[in-house]
């Protein structure tokens, strides 16, 4: 593996992707590289079975989604980056979590993929099936799964 330059770690605010996050800098800071610190938030269904959401609902649910998840990357940023000294760069996005983990991948040209193999857990969690092992199986980079 070449050293990376450019560090993707998404993160859904858990204990376990904190710990690849710290993974992560780790190896932004031996080999002076940026991280890419990328949080998805789920997307809901504005129709399911006989009931819909309106429009306006949904797009409050968005925007309060994508601007709470602004405040708590900011927050992981300062946490983590004044203690490092690494330059770290933080996105919100709306989607599927590992289809949009995989354009950012794209768009940014990312060297390594850090991930926790263990997110939050429970009922939503085998719904959506795991995030990690769709991130392995799809990326094109290297993969580093954090074990929780």
């Amino acid at each position: 593996m070449k050293a990376p330059q450019r560090i993707l770690v998404p993160t859904d605010f858990s204990q376990y992707a904190d710990k690849a996050l710290e993974q992560a800098l780790l190896f932004a800071k031996q080999f002076n590289a940026q991280i890419y610190l990328l949080h998805v938030v789920q997307d809901i269904q504005q129709c399911g079975a006989d009931y819909c959401l309106s429009e306006e609902w949904l797009n409050q649910y968005r925007l309060n989604s994508v601007n709470a998840s602004k405040q708590k990357l900011r927050n992981e940023v300062e946490k983590y980056a004044e203690a490092r000294g690494v330059q770290i760069t933080a996105d919100v996005k709306v989607g599927t979590p590992y289809e949009e983990i995989l354009k950012e991948e794209q768009e940014k040209k990312i060297d390594l993929i850090v991930i926790a193999s263990h997110g939050k857990t429970g009922f939503l969690q085998h719904l959506i099936g795991s995030v990690a092992d769709r991130v392995s199986h799809g990326a094109k980079s290297q993969v580093l799964l954090v074990k929780a």
